[in-house]
């Protein structure tokens, strides 16, 4: 079972994505590259450390999205069952 909902996994990955972005960023500045061109480098750099550094943020997501996506699909087959005149497990 995942910790945590889609949307605090989500939004904890998104925030380990940007924060890496900035530090790959900041470390181009301070070597003296431009910003506009450390920012552009630090996208393509960033995209590539996060498949290794976060991979276990990713599962974590991928589990919450599968899990969340399981439940609706449960509940939607309740539903229908039910608008057909079935009896489910709750009645």
């Amino acid at each position: 079972m995942a910790t945590g909902g889609v949307a605090a996994t989500a939004a904890a990955y998104t925030a380990a994505r940007f924060g890496l972005l900035a530090a790959v960023t900041a470390v181009l500045v301070l070597a003296g590259v431009p910003l506009l061109v450390a920012a552009m480098i630090a996208v393509v750099v960033s995209l590539s450390l996060s498949f290794v550094l976060f991979r276990g943020l990713r599962a974590r997501l991928g589990a919450a999205v599968l899990e969340s996506r399981s439940r609706r699909d449960a509940e939607r087959a309740r539903l229908r069952a039910s608008l057909r005149g079935e009896r489910t497990d709750s009645d």
